[in-house]
């Protein structure tokens, strides 16, 4: 199975915090909320400094895809995190400052919560051709991509479920290596 995802059919949804807005691209299970789902991936923009909202028995993997980067405090150790394209990993229970220091950040957040019988989540950043495995979302970030006969363009996604694909990327690709149930339903 295929799922596309188009990034045109997101909406905007203010964190849990108030803080800033999010877009989920996936989740899992379906439907889940911000305080039942196994994993979730979203696009998170950043607007203004702030703390960061609170996951218990949560751990994230950040990726900054626009803007400068960000200055964290993860449980009062500091984190410079201005690499685009590189993924980093924290709790999500810890608390978490964040300071902009040259202005607004979109981020690909990946969320995956401990004990949910999922184990987490791999994130990569790819360009050129890769064989996918099955129980992958892909992610287009500052170019195109193909894969499964689809073509991205930014922030569009793509699921794979039961088989896996050849992927073509043009432009840095999120490749997440997801944890589904075998039995698990893509829509």
């Amino acid at each position: 199975m295929i799922r596309f995802l188009p990034a045109s059919a997101r909406t905007a949804v203010p964190w849990k915090n108030g803080g800033g807005v999010t877009r989920e691209i996936a989740a899992w299970p379906e439907g889940a909320g911000m305080d039942d789902f196994a994993w979730r991936v979203s696009l998170a923009e950043v607007g203004a400094d702030g703390p960061f909202s609170a996951f218990p028995d949560v751990d994230r993997t950040l990726t900054v895809v626009e803007g400068a980067g960000m200055d964290l405090t993860v449980g009062g150790e500091p984190q410079l995190v201005n690499t685009r394209y590189v993924p980093r990993d924290f709790r999500g229970d810890v608390p978490t400052d964040c300071r902009l220091p040259a202005g607004p950040v979109v981020n690909l957040n990946v969320m995956w919560r401990r004990g949910a019988g999922s184990t987490a989540p791999t994130v990569a950043v790819v360009r050129g051709r890769l064989r996918l495995c099955a129980d992958t979302l892909v992610v287009a970030l500052d170019g195109t991509a193909e894969v499964a006969g689809l073509t991205l363009r930014p922030y569009d996604a793509v699921q794979l479920g039961g088989e896996g694909a050849l992927l073509h990327a043009r432009g840095r690709t999120a490749v997440i290596g997801l944890s589904l149930p075998a039995d698990a339903p893509l829509a």
